[in-house]
């Protein structure tokens, strides 16, 4: 989505592992959940501070009444709503989601699914039911979402999808991998569903953001 809008493409939970250095699972053993979702905190609000940009929060992200607050009145915000099941099939060989390493990650799915559905609900803009279309055809239903919105011009949808074959086929089908690809039906690091913000820039001052990396007990 973001490279057919032409905009900057963010993910908090890389943002998250690109500063400390180590992945998600090394934060959660050592600061435990608490300490993982303060740096989400932190960087939720460096990011949604930037204008013009598509960004992909963490799954957990609207436990926080802040994240909540941060994305939705500094942007768009597009739910990907998908059912237990298929998030049970997306998520069942990932290892990288600290909270479904249990003896039955699918009931775990359930209950934060149950959690969190009204939490994203209270910070959507555009519900979309993801089901399993492609890559590009999940991409077209928010585009036409934002353009009868009147947020984006109105020949978004139609520009040229510049995700080549490669990119369309890793992300259609996101059960063995952490993400997928912009826009698609990825379900980033930790948990339950995807709130994509997308930016519209208006009277949004922009800060730049720090790449160089926290310390971090190894």
């Amino acid at each position: 989505m973001a490279r057919r809008l032409g905009r900057q493409f963010y993910d908090s939970d890389h943002e998250i592992e690109a500063r400390t250095g180590v992945r998600i699972p090394v934060i959660f053993e050592h600061e435990g959940e608490d300490g993982f979702r303060q740096r989400e905190t932190q960087t939720i609000d460096e990011l949604t501070q930037r204008s013009g940009i598509v960004l992909a929060t963490g799954g957990g992200a609207v436990l926080r009444a802040e994240n909540r607050e941060y994305i939705k009145s500094r942007g768009t915000v597009v739910y990907l709503r998908a059912n237990p099941h298929d998030l049970w099939l997306r998520t069942r060989r990932d290892k990288n989601r600290p909270l479904l390493q249990t003896a039955d990650p699918r009931a775990r799915l359930e209950q934060l699914y149950q959690e969190r559905d009204g939490l994203y609900r209270e910070c959507a803009t555009f519900i979309i039911e993801t089901g399993r279309p492609s890559v590009n055809a999940l991409v077209n239903m928010v585009l036409m979402q934002l353009e009868m919105a009147g947020i984006v011009p109105s020949n978004a949808a139609l520009l040229p999808d510049a995700l080549d074959a490669a990119d369309a086929v890793g992300a259609t089908d996101t059960s063995d991998s952490a993400h997928g690809g912009a826009g698609a039906e990825q379900l980033p690091s930790d948990d339950v569903g995807a709130t994509h913000a997308v930016d519209t820039g208006d009277a949004i001052s922009t800060v730049p953001v720090t790449h160089g990396r926290d310390t971090f007990p190894r």
